[in-house]
């Protein structure tokens, strides 16, 4: 039996998490790439996220890895043993990989125990419904085995779903979006829940979100997908600290852009002049700024600027600048307390020192020839 929680809910049973690799995955609707040649590793007992904008190929890879869709080439391996390729094609039911779809896909004619034990197919009728009723203990919703899908809240349903799908135990759990129907306050505290119960039952998990936040509130790893392919993998603070392109880091943070020319080995902007290593002098540059970068800075030093609106929400206030030689206003994001006494013309520093750092890109961007610089 489980042992009760502080909470009141059921410990969760401990799984052994697989490790879960796609080599060169591609895959295609109707002649369309919609993964090309992906290549992940999901190491076991790790959550990692699968990131990017709709249509980027995330659910497809999920899809690919439970086995629901055929992939167009490449292989999928479940502890290096191969569970999908060119001769090999286990069926889902066979892939010890778990999968709560982003509906959540309850049946709406069984009651709340019958949905969880609906895939326990392979245990006795008795064995079913313990194991089933384990699985709701869990996720507290054991008072609820009776009652119907219809009348649970929307996080009662999405932690039905995450009990059905932890009720076999599997090796893996795919989690398509699992938190985006839910609201805001709702959403933090269910996603909390839900991790916590991951970590406890080891499972590895994988799990699909367009939010940046979330990834980064979730996740072991993050994997960031764009048009069918895979632009950077890593831990959040990796991506975030060095993006691969000028994409990645407009994913993770807002941006002020600005263009510039290297002169002097430096590319020189409104907030001040940055260090352009490996540029060629003379080249065309874009230089990125996160919000938090920029501060108000004392009297008589930094760089002039004119307050044209401010939002005040909470912990950050964030403020629209006019700067002398910007095209446009600059954004900056500071916190309340240093913003606040800010008046309508004020001096900014260029950035703190902390988030200070341009790495420049050594492959120009698909949609031209300017290589990118990224200060953070």
């Amino acid at each position: 039996m489980a042992m009760a929680t502080e909470s009141g809910r059921g410990a969760t049973g401990v799984t052994f998490g697989a490790r879960l690799a796609f080599e060169r995955i591609s895959h295609a609707y109707a002649g369309k790439p919609t993964v090309v040649d992906v290549s992940l590793v999901a190491e076991p007992g790790e959550v990692t996220c699968l990131l990017g904008p709709s249509g980027s190929g995330k659910t497809t890879l999920l899809r690919i890895a439970s086995g629901i869709e055929p992939q167009t080439s490449g292989r999928i391996l479940l502890n290096d043993r191969e569970i999908a390729g060119p001769a090999v094609f286990l069926p889902p039911e066979q892939r010890s990989i778990g999968m709560v779809f982003q509906d959540f896909a309850l049946f709406p004619h069984l009651t709340i125990l019958d949905n969880v034990r609906f895939g326990l197919t392979a245990l006795s009728k008795k064995e079913a419904e313990a194991a089933a009723m384990q699985a709701l203990a869990r996720v507290g919703l054991e008072s609820h085995a009776k009652s119907w899908p219809h009348v649970l809240s929307g996080g009662e349903q999405q932690r039905v779903a995450l009990a059905r799908a932890l009720a076999p135990r599997p090796a893996v759990l795919l989690m398509d979006e699992p938190f985006s129907g839910l609201d805001s306050r709702l959403k933090d505290s269910v996603r909390a829940e839900t991790l916590a119960m991951l970590r406890e039952s080891r499972a590895t998990a994988i799990v699909v979100t367009h939010d940046a936040e979330e990834a980064m509130r979730m996740a072991d790893s993050i994997a960031l997908m764009r048009d069918g392919r895979l632009v950077q993998a890593g831990a959040a603070e990796d991506i975030y600290r060095n993006p691969a392109s000028l994409f990645v880091a407009s994913f993770f943070a807002e941006l002020n852009l600005f263009k510039a020319r290297v002169k002097g080995g430096r590319a020189e902007i409104p907030l001040g002049s940055f260090a352009a290593p490996g540029i060629a002098e003379g080249a065309a540059v874009d230089v990125a700024v996160r919000l938090p970068a920029i501060e108000p800075a004392p009297a008589g030093q930094g760089v002039p600027a004119r307050v044209v609106s401010r939002r005040f929400l909470g912990v950050v206030e964030l403020l629209d600048l006019a700067v002398p030689g910007a095209e446009s206003t600059v954004r900056a994001g500071c916190a309340a307390a240093l913003s606040r006494p800010m008046p309508a013309n004020c001096r900014l520093s260029r950035v703190r020192p902390t988030c200070l750092c341009l790495k420049v890109a050594t492959r120009t961007h698909k949609c031209g020839s300017r290589r990118h610089g990224f200060t953070r």
